[in-house]
C-alpha cells in the first residue's frame, strides 16, 4: 500500500475512511476522527504526494485512476466502508462510487464540486490548479491530482445510487455552495446540509463538532450494513 493511513476508533466497528483535499493531509481530519471514534473505526489517508505518503517525481503518477486504485487497496479489507471526502477528496469519493458501484456503504462530501462538462471551463480549472501549486504547498507534479481530464462525475451523477450527504459551509466560496445545490438536484439519494458559518476547511477546528454530528446523524439513519 502506497498511501500512509492513520487509524483510530474501534477496530471492527463500521469503518469511515476520510480523504483530504489538495495540499492537506490526514491530519486535517483529527478533530472529526476524535469525535467519531467512540462508535466507528476511523481511517484517514495521505494522498500521494501529501503527508507521509511517497512523493514520486513522475507527473503521470498523479491521476484520478491511479488514486482510485490506491484507494481500492485501503478499502479492500474493510466491510461496507463509508467515504468522507473534502474538496478533491469528495470528488474522488464520487468518482469511486461511479466506477466501483456497491463498494461504499455511503458517501459524505464537504465543499465538493463535480467538475466541469464544458471543456473550456475544465481547461481553465486545470491551468489554474497547476499555476497555483505553490499556494497549496505541494510540488508542481502533485497538482495533477486536481486536474479534470473529462466530465466523468458530472455525466454520471444520476448513477450514484449510494446514499450521500452533501455538507456545505455557508461561508465557503459561492461556487462550492452552488455545487452542493447542484449535486442534491442531480443525485438520486442525496441530502444537503449547510453548516452555518462554515468555511472551506470547516472540518478542521471551528465547525468540526457540527460536521461530525451531521455525519453521525446521517449514518444513524441508514440501514445497518449487511
Amino acid at each position: 500500500m502506497r498511501w500512509n493511513v492513520v487509524r483510530g476508533g474501534l477496530v471492527g466497528a463500521p469503518p469511515i475512511v476520510f480523504l483530504h483535499g489538495l495540499g492537506s493531509s490526514a491530519a486535517t481530519w483529527a478533530a472529526c476522527m476524535d469525535a467519531l471514534a467512540d462508535e466507528f473505526e476511523v481511517l484517514a489517508v495521505d494522498l500521494l504526494g501529501h503527508g507521509a505518503s511517497p512523493v514520486p517525481d513522475d507527473p503521470a503518477e498523479y491521476t484520478r485512476e491511479i488514486a482510485l486504485r490506491d484507494l481500492d487497496e485501503v478499502l479492500a479489507p474493510l466491510r461496507a466502508p463509508v467515504l468522507v471526502g473534502h474538496s478533491l477528496g469528495g470528488y474522488l469519493s464520487l468518482a469511486h462510487a461511479i466506477t466501483r458501484p456497491g463498494v461504499a456503504r455511503a458517501i459524505v462530501t464537504l465543499n465538493t464540486g463535480p467538475g466541469f462538462r464544458d471543456p473550456a471551463k475544465r481547461e481553465a480549472w486545470n491551468e489554474r490548479s497547476q499555476r497555483n501549486a505553490h499556494r497549496f504547498g505541494v510540488p508542481p507534479q502533485v497538482t495533477n491530482l486536481n486536474l479534470q481530464p473529462d466530465a466523468l462525475v458530472m455525466d454520471h451523477l444520476a448513477d450514484i445510487a449510494v446514499p450521500t450527504l452533501l455538507l456545505v459551509g455557508s461561508q465557503d466560496r459561492p461556487e462550492y455552495v452552488g455545487s452542493g445545490e447542484y449535486l442534491v438536484r442531480k443525485m438520486p439519494d442525496a441530502r444537503l446540509v449547510v453548516i452555518e458559518g462554515g468555511e472551506h476547511s470547516m472540518h478542521e477546528s471551528s465547525h468540526a463538532a457540527e460536521v461530525a454530528s451531521a455525519i453521525r446523524a446521517f449514518l444513524a439513519a441508514l440501514p445497518a450494513p449487511d
